[in-house]
Parts: C-alpha cells; sequence; structure tokens
C-alpha cells in the first residue's frame, strides 16, 4: 500500500509533525469540498428535500456499512450518530437487559472514564440492584465469573496504548453467559477488528480519533444481528420509530438496528466524515497494521536512543499494544507544551503520562525520527522548564 499517497490527501500544516491522532485526526483535503457541498447544493438549494433527494434520512445506515467493513462487522448491523457516551449508555443498557438475573458490570481502570461514568449513571438510573465491578487490566480474566452481567472494555488502553485480546476475553466471557460489549475508540482505524469473527455482542467507537471525521463528528454502534431483533432501546427516538412518520404517540421499535437511532443525525458533520471514509475505503487494514509497528518500534528505539531516562509505558511488543506510544515523565505536560512549540504534536495524560499517535495514512519514518531527536532535545536540555510550557490548559 502506498502511504507517501495517503499522506498526500491530509492537510497537514507546513512543519508540524502530527502524532495526536489518537485524539483527534487530522483533516482530509477533500473535507471541505463535500462539507460546502452539503451546505450549498444540499441544504442551500434542496432545503428540507434534502432528506430524500441528498439522503440525508438514510445516512446513519450507509455510513455504518462503511465503517463496518472497517471493524469486522457484518452489513447492516452499524448505525452512526449522537455521541460515544450515549452509545455506550445504550449498549449498556441493552446488554443489561439480555441478562437481567445478573447484577454485576466489570470493567478495568484502563477503561476511558466516561465510559465508567456512563455505567455509574445508568446503575443509579435504573436502581436494581446493578453494580460495577473495576479490577487492574491483566485481573479481567480472573474475574470474570457466572455473576458477571457484562464485561464492558476499551480494546486499547487510552493511557498506555495496551490492547486486550478481544478474541479471548470474548470467549472465555460468553463460555460463562456474560454479555460483551467493547468499546473502540483507540481500535478503529487504528488496527484490524473483526467483530463477527470474535462473536462480539456490542460494541461502539468515535469517529474523530483515527476515523478523522472532525472535532464532535458522529459516534456508532454495533450490535450483533442476533440481539438487534430483541432490544429495547432505552432512548427510543423518533428515528428509531418502526414508522416514524405515522407520528404514532406509542413506540414501536424499527427493525434490528435501526431502533438504535435516536435524533435527527447530525448531517453536516456526517458530510465530513464520508469524505475521510473515501481515504478509508481505499486502506488495506493489515498493511496498516503492519506499518503501524514497524513506526512505533521505530519511535520506541530512537526514543531510547537520544532519551533512554524516559520510561515506556507502552508493551514493547507491538503486537500488544494499538497504534499509540506512551512515555512517562514527571514534568511531561510541560514536556509535551515544548514539543508542540517546535511542531511535534502529541498530548499529555494525567498523571504523568506523555502520548503519542502514530498513523501510517500521513506518519512516516522521517517524521518518527525526527520527533524523537526533538524529544531529546526538550528532555536532555531541560527546554520544557519555562514558565509559558508549565502553565497549564484547560485541554491536555
Amino acid at each position: 500500500m502506498d502511504f507517501a499517497a495517503t499522506k498526500k490527501l491530509f492537510h497537514l500544516p507546513k512543519g508540524m509533525i502530527y502524532l495526536d491522532g489518537n485524539s483527534l485526526g487530522p483533516m482530509p483535503k477533500a473535507t471541505s469540498g463535500r462539507v460546502q457541498k452539503t451546505i450549498e447544493e444540499e441544504w442551500g438549494t434542496m432545503l428540507i428535500r434534502g432528506w430524500n433527494d441528498a439522503g440525508w434520512f438514510v445516512q446513519p445506515s450507509k455510513i455504518g456499512d462503511r465503517i463496518a467493513k472497517l471493524i469486522g462487522a457484518e452489513v447492516g448491523s452499524v448505525t452512526v450518530g449522537d455521541t460515544l457516551s450515549i452509545r455506550v449508555f445504550q449498549a449498556l443498557s441493552a446488554a443489561l437487559d439480555l441478562v437481567p438475573e445478573r447484577k454485576i458490570i466489570l470493567s478495568d481502570s484502563g477503561n476511558f472514564p466516561t465510559d465508567l461514568y456512563m455505567a455509574q449513571g445508568l446503575i443509579e438510573s435504573l436502581d436494581r440492584g446493578h453494580d460495577l465491578k473495576i479490577m487492574a487490566p491483566n485481573d479481567i480474566a480472573s474475574a470474570l465469573s457466572k455473576n458477571i452481567a457484562v464485561l464492558m472494555l476499551t480494546e486499547v488502553d487510552y493511557r498506555t496504548g495496551a490492547k486486550h485480546d478481544m478474541a479471548a476475553l470474548t470467549k472465555q466471557a460468553q463460555a460463562l453467559g456474560v454479555i460483551t460489549l467493547w468499546d473502540l475508540a483507540h481500535s478503529a482505524g487504528a488496527l484490524p477488528v473483526d467483530l463477527n469473527g470474535c462473536n462480539v455482542d456490542f460494541a461502539a467507537g468515535c469517529t474523530y480519533k483515527y476515523l478523522n471525521g472532525g472535532p464532535g463528528s458522529p459516534a456508532f454502534l454495533y450490535v450483533a444481528p442476533r440481539h438487534s431483533a430483541k432490544i429495547s432501546p432505552i432512548l427510543p427516538g423518533w428515528m428509531g420509530h418502526d414508522t416514524p412518520f405515522a407520528f404514532d404517540q406509542s413506540y414501536a421499535p424499527a427493525k434490528g438496528i435501526e431502533r438504535m437511532r435516536i435524533g435527527t443525525p447530525p448531517v453536516i458533520a456526517m458530510a465530513a466524515l464520508e469524505a475521510s471514509l473515501d481515504i478509508w475505503d481505499m486502506v488495506d487494514m493489515a498493511a496498516l497494521r503492519r506499518q503501524s509497528i514497524i513506526l512505533s518500534n521505530l519511535f520506541i528505539s530512537q526514543v531510547a536512543r537520544f532519551c533512554p531516562e524516559l520510561e515506556l509505558l507502552s508493551p514493547l511488543d507491538g503486537s500488544l499494544r494499538g497504534s499509540q506510544v506512551s512515555f512517562g515523565f514527571m514534568e511531561g505536560y510541560a514536556a509535551i507544551q515544548a514539543l508542540i512549540a517546535r511542531g511535534v504534536v502529541g498530548d499529555f495524560r494525567a498523571p504523568n503520562i506523555m502520548r503519542f499517535g502514530l498513523c501510517p495514512l500521513y506518519n512516516d519514518e522521517t517524521d518518527i525520527r525526527s520527533a524523537a531527536q526533538s524529544i531529546g532535545d526538550v528532555i536532555n536540555g531541560r527546554l520544557w522548564d519555562a514558565p509559558q510550557f508549565l502553565k497549564r490548559n484547560f485541554v491536555t
């Protein structure tokens, strides 16, 4: 696969090495034109007719099928819209309903906090005696039992990039009657995912990270077809009604994944996502994964060369991590700010994590070598120790 060609498809500011696609992916060059078309030719010219003539109403399903190809999901099993937090809330509620006699949700301390917050809020809202049990990532397998209702995990740890074995944990959980829910926020677009092959029950993910849909771009939800006809949405929205334009006062769920739609889809945001998916339609995920591991291995070795005192927090074995590399440094926030000032963009996660996302679609070996040398300069020269870098911004 020609990654030099895909790099040319992204808008990357001159002089910047962007290693933060695991937080917000860069903008494809085609995005502006695609959004402008939606605004001028569709909304501006068609107005309300755009729901039919421009296909706005069916966008969530069409885009869902395009994402399904990237996550190993069946056609008609993915819908797009709303936020990842809402999608996790929906999926977890539906999963709990499948095993009403069980009351424990099992997750790990590497799960993104919003997933845990959604679980806590759902437990309080349902008031049916559920409990959230949080274990260390390495203790999840031993904590599985027939008392667990739902196993809720993020496949790739947002802090360290460590990757769970989705296939093994799903198989072990389901052998005990446990329903599985996987968050793919740091997986979709970063590595091959095989939801169908792993027999996953539910999955959700965002599109603004590796999928480059733009800030606030809509999330996706996967429901295994064996469940989609029998689950009851906790948020029964108009768009999830079987016949929304009959305007019935009582809710009747739509067929399959469509019942998990809630409100009006974000048409303009979806247009931006479509521009990115045009690139992803060309991507060989196996080739991307190979190149991701090559780049991340190179990054680790180069950082060790220029700055051996930094603590590697990510697994050394590339097969055990996603497409990011993290280092521990007590002044990590200031160091990241100093790097950004030099044109190397990563990000920081408390308490001490310097986090770098690597994407072969627009990162190459020259970027990696140069970034590692800059890290060495910043750390070894204590360039981070300056007032402008020590002052905390709201977003880190």
